[in-house]
């Protein structure tokens, strides 16, 4: 189709950026309110992939909180990240050089996070990556947030797109794109959990440098 839009959809966290360290220090500032011992990185970052809630909810069950506090332990951890989403964010190696060249080559692009919208928009800002991106899709721009499929549908319905890839990092991510019978590609480099042998069908790539030439092939 010589006037397809061709659409590559992201996850955040884990893929485009290493959020991680924030998130983090956000989850140990709440913690530390609480008066409760900080959780390492390696921890936190094992509790990333279905939205801060959940996050969140994980880390309580983790230290042993009562689950009734979730409610208002969100809240904080929300309030206390939303003051500094990037101070210690830092995008991947490549990820800026890979979105100009894709921009360059006529690509539409997007995110589709499990991160709120409001948080994403300013931490893409601050790391001035919004200008990129034609359509955000955050936590909570629909009532159902990923693995559901409605939010990449609806990304794809934004950008107009004919045909997209979605790239991710994690379980979540690929469960998403089978939901919404969209082809996957891994970044290899993020925050999965699984082996790579759980990524069946998944277009597999470990650097940002390697992956304009994997999205020509999945689109020629």
């Amino acid at each position: 189709m010589e006037n397809s839009v061709k659409a590559v959809v992201f996850d955040l966290d884990g893929t485009l950026i290493d959020s991680a360290p924030d998130i983090c220090a956000s989850v140990n500032k709440m913690l530390a309110s609480e008066g409760i011992t900080p959780l390492d990185l390696a921890t936190v970052t094992s509790f990333i992939g279905e939205g801060l809630p959940k996050l969140v909810e994980r880390v309580i069950l983790h230290v042993d909180m009562p689950l009734a506090r979730h409610q208002d332990l969100t809240a904080k951890t929300l309030a206390i990240y939303n003051e500094t989403p990037s101070d210690l964010t830092q995008p991947y190696d490549g990820v800026r050089a890979c979105l100009d060249l894709l921009k360059f080559e006529g690509y539409h692009l997007a995110i589709c996070t499990n991160k709120p919208f409001a948080i994403t928009n300013n931490v893409l800002r601050e790391l001035d990556f919004l200008p990129y991106f034609d359509t955000i899709v955050g936590a909570d721009t629909l009532a159902v947030k990923k693995p559901d499929p409605a939010p990449l549908h609806y990304c794809i319905k934004e950008l107009g797109a004919d045909q997209t890839l979605y790239v991710g990092d994690s379980e979540i991510d690929y469960k998403t794109a089978i939901n919404a019978h969209i082809p996957f590609a891994l970044f290899t480099g993020g925050y999965r959990k699984e082996g790579l042998l759980y990524f069946k069908n998944a277009r597999e790539f470990d650097t940002f440098k390697d992956l304009p030439k994997l999205i020509r092939t999945h689109f020629n």
